[in-house]
């Protein structure tokens, strides 16, 4: 399907401020960008750089009283389905290595602290595609999706105990959930079509068999309409903006517009797909 994609960030600047953005959507096998811009008001140098895992980041510096960041994309994206039944999980031993980081516990994913809960619930459900839609079925059922519960600062723990957060908690969780049963997850930021209020959406992957495959605990948007902008070990790798400096948004629009003449997509969590 052939998608337009964009967001319009507006910030008031104290002084000069150094902005990270991580706002351009990436490429691969199942995800082509066909056309980009980038435009800062007022105009400042930007440098540009692209990460191992395919993310790419922007560095602008600017000490104007305002400054306004606008990206827009044309994508075109082909999910690939796969058969559930046949997604197992692999032994830590035939991983492929660069999959293997994404094992261990991270700054907001304590999987090492959610291995008891992790195995009492799923442990008994047959590994592979069938355990992680459980888990995914527990956090739709037991975790609220409450807009402003939580801040930058909560973990897949506090996510666990307060029982409420926004898609980056629910990824959180599920990957600290999935890397307590050695399943390797990663968290990955999206744009995502009919997701309402639109925003920057956050979801995660697992390994299975040869592939990445994407999940999403929220259900607040269907996966065939997610367009690729990062991914990581949790959200500290992938924000779509860290500034350093006395900086303060003041305005976010995202768009994530099907160019296709019927849009209309119907999620069935069952299905596996891979972005």
């Amino acid at each position: 399907m052939k998608w337009k994609v964009g967001c319009q960030l507006d910030y008031n600047l104290a002084g000069l401020t150094t902005f990270v953005f991580n706002i351009a959507i990436a490429g691969d096998r199942h995800q082509r960008c066909l056309e980009e811009q980038i435009r800062l008001t007022p105009a400042e140098p930007l440098e540009e750089h692209c990460d191992a895992r395919g993310n790419r980041y922007w560095r602008v510096s600017s000490a104007a009283e305002h400054l306004t960041v606008t990206y827009e994309a044309t994508a075109v994206s082909a999910p690939l389905e796969g058969d559930p039944a046949s997604l197992t999980t692999l032994p830590v031993a035939s991983l492929p290595m660069d999959v293997l980081p994404y094992l261990y516990p991270s700054r907001y994913c304590q999987s090492d602290r959610l291995m008891t809960l992790a195995r009492r619930e799923f442990g008994a459900i047959a590994q592979g595609y069938e355990q992680v839609q459980a888990l995914c079925e527990w956090i739709y059922h037991h975790v609220a999706y409450q807009g402003g519960s939580t801040d930058v600062h909560t973990s897949a723990c506090d996510t666990l105990l307060e029982r409420r957060g926004v898609c980056r908690d629910f990824a959180h969780l599920a990957i600290a959930l999935c890397r307590a049963l050695e399943i390797p997850a990663r968290f990955v930021s999206v744009y995502a079509h009919d997701l309402n209020p639109p925003d920057f959406h956050a979801c995660f992957e697992v390994y299975l068999g040869d592939r990445w495959y994407v999940f999403d605990a929220t259900r607040l948007a269907p996966r065939q309409g997610f367009i690729r902008i990062a991914t990581g070990r949790d959200a500290a790798d992938v924000a779509f903006c860290t500034l350093f400096g006395p900086g303060q948004m003041t305005n976010l629009q995202i768009w994530a517009d099907c160019l296709e003449s019927n849009p209309a997509l119907h999620d069935d969590p069952k299905r596996a797909i891979a972005l």
